[in-house]
């Protein structure tokens, strides 16, 4: 077990460091960078700027933000104030990229892992009692669910709930807190506030992830009930609740426990849309308004730590595999 974790936390290290250069690679591909977007902006606001005064202006500000250095050199400047917890400054706010994202990053991975227990709640039960009630208009009517689920885009099912909640309810569902506890310090009454208002965001981005867990689950129960170690077991006489219980839904939930490595930066990503409608306090519109802006240094940073709860995810999943299936224990070895 510990040569396994040492294997895999190994691999993570590099992972992250080759993640690191392919993120900075990217964010520098598309032609210009945040200066060129800056002196297109201030010639509009000032069409009398003389060309020496623009060419000034630019290299004043290559040299502040360090973008006249090599390709390596920015990198390797990036790279080291990340490994030190420094994650350099944001030249579209001009504020420490710590500061920009720090609150929004917790409110996010409050978020991911608030959609994740909703999911893995909704559809492990469902999932089981679909398979086991195979063919029954239960299984049919959660078949059906599952379909729209998959087919109603999360953006789409956002804006139909907040139709509802301000028709029905007259209340708006927007945001992550009520308007006054948006700038207070977190205490008791902020975190019960949090909680009421993570229930609408948490159904809608759950929603298609519950409904192909569902699917997933369903697919491989059955499989492993029509195996002749199942059939062993009914025909001794075992409960039939022990029987499913036991040894189906554990090899059942490996396909779920698997996709624990990338639903909790699939959900940051892809909630870009999501938080924009809501209008929440994620990083998701902080990604999209730097790739915008060409804010690299910003981007790049919120990309790494993607990745990092990418590869932290795909590490603690494994680690939940080795313990759940002994088959695969035996194989780490």
């Amino acid at each position: 077990m510990l040569s396994f974790l040492i294997r895999r936390t190994t691999l993570a290290l590099l992972t992250l460091l080759i993640l690191s250069v392919i993120g900075f690679t990217i964010i520098q591909m598309p032609p210009g960078d945040y200066v060129d977007l800056y002196i297109i902006e201030f010639m509009w606001w000032n069409p009398g700027a003389s060309t020496e005064q623009l060419n000034a202006m630019e290299e004043s500000l290559r040299a502040q933000y360090h973008l006249d250095d090599p390709l390596y050199v920015q990198y390797l400047s990036w790279a080291g104030k990340m490994i030190r917890g420094q994650f350099g400054e944001s030249l579209e706010h001009n504020l420490p990229i710590s500061e920009v994202i720090g609150d929004r990053m917790l409110l996010t991975v409050i978020l991911a892992l608030s959609t994740v227990v909703f999911t893995w709640t909704m559809a492990i039960p469902i999932g089981i009692y679909s398979a086991v009630r195979q063919r029954s208009p239960e299984d049919y009517a959660v078949t059906f669910l599952g379909f729209i689920g998959l087919a109603v885009p999360d953006f789409m099912l956002a804006l139909l709930m907040m139709y509802f909640a301000f028709v029905w309810f007259d209340m708006s569902p927007g945001g992550l807190f009520s308007r006054e506890f948006q700038n207070e310090p977190w205490s008791l009454p902020r975190v019960w506030d949090l909680l009421q208002h993570l229930v609408i965001p948490c159904i809608i981005l759950g929603t298609s992830g519950t409904a192909s867990l569902i699917r997933i689950l369903r697919a491989n129960l059955l499989d492993e009930l029509r195996k002749p170690y199942v059939i062993t077991a009914r025909a001794k006489g075992l409960p039939e609740l022990r029987v499913i219980m036991k040894y189906p839904v554990r090899v059942a939930l490996n396909p779920l426990i698997s996709t624990v490595g990338y639903i909790l930066p699939f959900l940051i990503s892809g909630s870009v849309i999501v938080s924009v409608v809501l209008s929440l306090p994620t990083v998701g519109p902080i990604l999209l308004q730097s790739t915008l802006s060409e804010d690299m240094f910003l981007a790049a940073t919120i990309i790494m730590v993607l990745g990092f709860m990418t590869v932290v995810g795909t590490l603690i999943s494994d680690l939940l595999l080795v313990l759940l299936d002994p088959r695969i224990r035996i194989e780490g070895q």
